[in-house]
């Protein structure tokens, strides 16, 4: 059996292009003892897959990209065939989520997928959102508490989206986003329910940022690092807590400036940053699942999405998404 898969062909330098990927065919292997054979439907594309592409070590669980290898990134595929021995919890049809996204098919053993329960969410394409990051950002980091004045930065983007919205059905007395286009402010404060949002663009951060939360902030979301966390430091209130989700000042391309930390001014603020991954949160599952599934049924909560079909496209969505020519979620129809 054949699968086709997207390689990374070379660590690009500077911006990567359309020559960075190749489409390639590859033989499948027979299936072995304890081994499951899946067949992709969507995956999910990152910000954060400009920096695996680069060979950094950003400490990513499943490594970064390799050239003359498939990319790899979350997945929702279909069980095909079960190999003998292999998990008695799945069987052909079951939904799947993994990481082996970026190809047609693929076989690894049975433990390397979790079986999304049936009916779980009323759209497949939903598992693959990136919420649970954001949740446990929110709730567990951050410790967000009712009344809290929360600001998300990169907040257009797949976790950003999702914070915002959660911040607020978790009690935030006042929610404040940046993001880098007059759309998606108005995404912002339209269908996701923003108290305010202000262009990144429009400098000084600080004076925006302040303008928009006049009595400073409690919680802080940072998706983006540079002058955007100097100056939510700036205008942290005492007790303020930081969940420190993501660099995109330098995974799309920017140079980060680097932020100086007061120590006294922490100490006498007693402020909290602290730096995380959703897989070391994923006793998380569970609740995010239940809150999510009830919220989105209920009308509570929206998920922006862009679905771009077919593989062989993949590359350039990606390369679309680093410009910032999508909010929220992106996912790419395998099949």
């Amino acid at each position: 059996m054949i699968s086709r898969e997207i390689h990374l062909v070379r660590h690009p330098e500077g911006e990567p292009g359309l020559a960075d990927f190749r489409l390639v065919e590859t033989p499948l292997p027979a299936l072995g003892d304890g081994q499951v054979l899946v067949r992709n439907r969507y995956f999910a594309l990152a910000a954060v897959m400009r920096t695996l592409m680069t060979g950094a070590d950003i400490g990513m669980p499943l490594g970064t990209y390799r050239p003359g290898h498939a990319l790899f990134g979350s997945a929702l595929g279909e069980v095909v065939d079960v190999g003998t021995a292999a998990d008695g919890d799945l069987r052909p049809g079951d939904l799947v989520m993994h990481h082996y996204g970026w190809r047609d098919h693929v076989v690894e053993s049975a433990e390397r997928f979790r079986r999304v329960p049936a009916g779980a969410l009323p759209d497949p394409t939903l598992h693959l959102n990136q919420g649970l990051t954001a949740y446990a950002g929110l709730v567990r980091v951050a410790a967000i508490r009712p009344g809290d004045i929360v600001f998300v930065s990169g907040a257009a983007g797949a976790v950003g989206t999702m914070a915002g919205q959660i911040a607020r059905l978790k009690g935030a007395g006042r929610v404040i986003g940046s993001a880098g286009s007059p759309d998606k402010l108005k995404l912002l404060t339209g269908r996701l329910g923003y108290d305010a949002a202000f262009d990144y663009h429009e400098p000084p951060v600080l004076d925006r940022l302040r303008e928009a939360a006049p009595d400073g902030i409690d919680v802080y979301f940072d998706n983006v690092g540079g002058e955007q966390l100097a100056a939510a430091l700036e205008l942290a209130r005492p007790g303020a807590r930081f969940a420190l989700c993501g660099a995109l000042q330098d995974q799309l391309g920017g140079t980060s400036a680097a932020v100086l930390v007061d120590p006294a001014e922490m100490i006498g603020k007693r402020l909290t940053l602290a730096g995380f991954h959703v897989a070391d949160h994923r006793d998380l599952q569970g609740p995010w699942l239940q809150d999510f599934g009830g919220w989105v049924r209920a009308g509570r909560i929206e998920v922006p999405q862009v679905v771009v079909p077919g593989l062989e496209a993949a590359p350039g969505a990606l390369l679309s998404l680093l410009r910032g020519e999508y909010a929220g979620m992106v996912v790419v129809s395998v099949v």
